[in-house]
């Protein structure tokens, strides 16, 4: 391995005597350098099994990653380095297990080589059935590929939108050719290289170059541009699609205008039901905080039926940045419906002296130690919906958490100028 060479001297490739992947590999070598490209410009992505070590045998760039997600990594290094060659290998195995990513790649057509290293089995693992293994073919897995049709790697790579297919065998004296022409095509190529496992599939079947390369030419595949896939990289036409696009507008800073009731780490939960505003009364109480200099979290939980059940927002406060979003026993707690209160019915029991429950009138409550203040929303004259933005007005009117000047400073970040209005006027009924 001299200077013309990008083998990794230190790490030699150790492949079965006889592997078709130690010809791939050299074979890579020699194309590699014939390009003229050097290993700063080259990133080899494998995964796991035999064609996962190549990445190791390189001196470029690499990434190894888990079995079948090779593609995943390949196309964010290309869209973050759209300089470098990315060149990824996968074995059959991995690609029956990701072929989900295949088929995502094929679609999105990013400026990368995929070379899929095919020996009809499971070769570092025991010799079992691959999503290419022969139906005849014996094999460690005993019967299952006899039950299931082999996937044709060239017809379903091109019926997925891959405007560069071939299919090669590991012996064929062009390949050198084939691979140049794949990393030189400005979008997803594939090859298909198929080829000898003397380690586990030759053992109990009768496998020939010579075979391989008849069975390669019976295949009819002609190897270079789909004819009807071609279409521009991906991306490039990401990044010229995005360059017509406005900037995307900083988040507006909320300036720390008031001093709240308290510096001090709390947090408050809000329970109700869908429908009753409870997520967007979290929002305000939020907003509501940072506008006293203070840093918050918001979690919420509800059904994914978003038009039914519960409804629960956690909001944790603090003078200091908040690191973890849950609330173990929150301070404050605010309930409005039967449904919320039975989602935290175990929060309600444990809370202590120490805390205050507001409830709405006719909610039922477990036992519980708290301190509890009842308010009628509805003799109040206030719609079920807006009780969570009530109960807000009525914290701010105790100066608990927050107070009036926050939350006033809250509604206005959330909601437009008309409906502040309305919703103070509403507000107005609680604190009377």
């Amino acid at each position: 391995m001299g200077e013309n060479s990008l083998l990794n001297k230190e790490r030699p490739p150790v492949f079965c005597p006889g592997c078709a992947h130690e010809r791939v590999l050299k074979t890579l070598d020699r194309t590699l350098v014939s390009m003229g490209l050097a290993g700063h410009q080259i990133a080899m992505v494998s995964d796991i099994g035999c064609s996962g070590l190549f990445d190791t045998f390189f001196n470029t760039h690499a990434l190894h990653g888990v079995h079948g997600r090779v593609l995943t990594y390949a196309a964010g290094l290309k869209l973050c380095r759209p300089d470098l060659t990315v060149v990824a290998t996968m074995g059959d195995g991995g690609l029956g297990i990701g072929g989900a990513h295949l088929l995502a790649a094929c679609r999105r057509n990013l400026d990368m080589t995929l070379l899929v290293l095919n020996n009809f089995n499971f070769g570092m693992t025991g010799g079992q059935c691959s999503a290419t293994s022969p139906p005849d073919a014996v094999l460690s897995s005993g019967f299952l590929n006899r039950v299931e049709r082999p996937l044709d790697l060239y017809r379903v790579a091109a019926a997925a939108g891959a405007p560069f297919v071939a299919r090669c065998s590991a012996y064929q004296a062009d390949l050198p050719a084939v691979m140049e022409a794949a990393i030189r095509y400005k979008g997803f190529a594939i090859v298909e290289i198929q080829g000898i496992c003397p380690g586990r599939y030759t053992k109990r079947n009768k496998l020939t170059p010579e075979m391989i390369e008849a069975n390669v030419r019976a295949s009819g595949a002609v190897n270079g541009e789909i004819a009807g896939n071609a279409r521009e990289e991906y991306g490039s036409a990401y990044r010229r699609q995005c360059a017509g696009l406005q900037p995307v507008s900083r988040p507006r800073k909320i300036e720390a205008r008031f001093t709240p009731p308290a510096r001090q780490r709390q947090a408050a939960a809000i329970l109700g039901a869908a429908g009753q505003g409870i997520v967007t009364a979290g929002e305000v109480l939020a907003l509501a905080c940072l506008s006293g200099g203070l840093h918050v979290t918001q979690k919420n939980d509800y059904n994914i039926t978003v038009l039914r059940g519960p409804s629960v927002t956690d909001i944790n406060i603090s003078p200091e940045p908040i690191d973890y979003t849950g609330t173990s026993q929150p301070k404050i707690i605010v309930a409005l419906a039967a449904e919320g209160v039975e989602r935290r019915r175990a929060m309600l029991a444990a809370a202590g002296p120490e805390a205050l429950v507001l409830a709405a009138a006719g909610v039922a409550l477990p036992d519980t130690r708290a301190r509890v203040v009842t308010v009628d929303f509805k003799k109040a004259g206030i719609r079920r919906q807006d009780w969570a933005l009530a109960s807000l007005a009525w914290l701010a009117q105790q100066n608990i958490v927050i107070t009036p000047g926050m939350l006033e400073a809250g509604l206005a970040e959330r909601f437009k100028a008309p409906v502040v209005s309305s919703l103070k006027a509403m507000m107005e009924k609680v604190v009377e």
